[in-house]
């Protein structure tokens, strides 16, 4: 499980960096890298958005035990 919320972890930093780009410089640097409204655009904001919610259950788990146990 630890590689899985490794990765899910990576996908929310990307998510919230192009948030920051989007809110300071009105830039959506996922939509630079791929075609507006492609295929990878989708893939790549659903996998943050799942990666967003796997993320809610590692802020909920016990305080006194590892997140990746």
């Amino acid at each position: 499980m630890e590689i899985i919320y490794k990765i899910c972890l990576v996908f929310a930093i990307i998510g919230a960096v192009n948030w920051g780009l989007i809110g300071l410089f009105d830039f959506n640097l996922v939509t630079a890298i791929f075609e507006e409204g492609s295929v990878m655009v989708r893939i790549l904001y659903s996998l943050v958005g799942i990666s967003g919610l796997v993320s809610i259950g590692i802020l909920f788990h016990h305080i006194d035990s590892h997140p990746f146990e």
